[in-house]
Parts: structure tokens; sequence; C-alpha cells
């Protein structure tokens, strides 16, 4: 059975807060499981370290991945996740504040599935998780497990 889940990496606890009461507004009601630095990221997802009892093949429906992270930065958790067999074609989105264009590039070169920059404004931002949400959640049809 498909996880229904969403993996939500981002050190910021305003910006964590932000993207839950938007999920929560817009009525996203899969539940999310937060770590704050790309570390945590890749533990949770490879099922090592504080995460080892996890059953490995439970992966997300997406990953919403913030690049400005301590520990180990977003695009290099991207990098690890592309190289991996088992999460080589999990769905991720870069959700981040950066405007620089070299991380947007690299994004994509790494194999970022969709780049959204966080808009300051509320509103906007809920809306741009609305349609994230419907688009990632409920109209993308995921790889078969096991690809």
């Amino acid at each position: 059975m498909q996880s229904r889940f969403i993996l939500l990496v981002e050190d910021d606890p305003d910006d964590v807060e932000l993207t839950l009461r938007a999920l929560k507004k817009n009525n996203i009601g899969n539940e999310v499981v937060t770590v704050g630095d790309g570390q945590q990221a890749l533990d949770y997802l490879f099922a090592r370290g504080a995460y080892a009892d996890r059953n490995p093949a439970e992966l997300p429906l997406v990953v919403l991945l913030d690049l400005k992270l301590p520990k180990v930065d977003g695009l290099q958790v991207l990098k690890q996740v592309r190289e991996n067999e088992r999460t080589r074609y999990l769905p991720v989105v870069i959700l981040t504040s950066s405007n620089e264009e070299s991380d947007l590039a690299n994004g994509y070169r790494l194999g970022a599935n969709s780049y959204i920059r966080k808009p300051v404004d509320f509103v906007q931002f809920v809306d741009a998780v609305r349609q994230m949400g419907l688009y990632w959640l409920i109209l993308n049809e995921a790889p078969p497990t096991g690809l």
C-alpha cells in the first residue's frame, strides 16, 4: 500500500509552522513528518540512525525540501536521494526562499521535480501550498514500487 505522508525538511521553526498552517488551511490532511536538517532527512529516508526502526519501504508521497539546511544542505540531500536505487524516483519539491539562480539550476540538474520559491505573503503562500498539494497529492501518479 502506498504511504500517504509528506516529508517536510525545514530547519526554521517559523517556516515549519507556516507550512503546516498552509496545509491545514487547504484541508490537506496527510500526515506531515518534519525533520530539521539534511542529515535527519537522509537518516529518515534511509532508515538509519534515530530512524533505524522505521520501515524503509514506506516512502513519502512527496518531500518538501528546503535548501539552506544545517549539517547537510538541501542540494546534497537531493543528490543522495537521486543516487539511491530505492529513492531515485521519489518526488522532491524544493521549497525555499533562495533567490539564487545557481540554486535553481543546481536543483534541477540534481533531479528536483519542482522548485518553488516561498512567497513572503501568507495568503500567497497558502495558495502556493494549495496548488502544490493538488498536484503532488491528488493529480500526480507516483512511480510504481520497485521501479
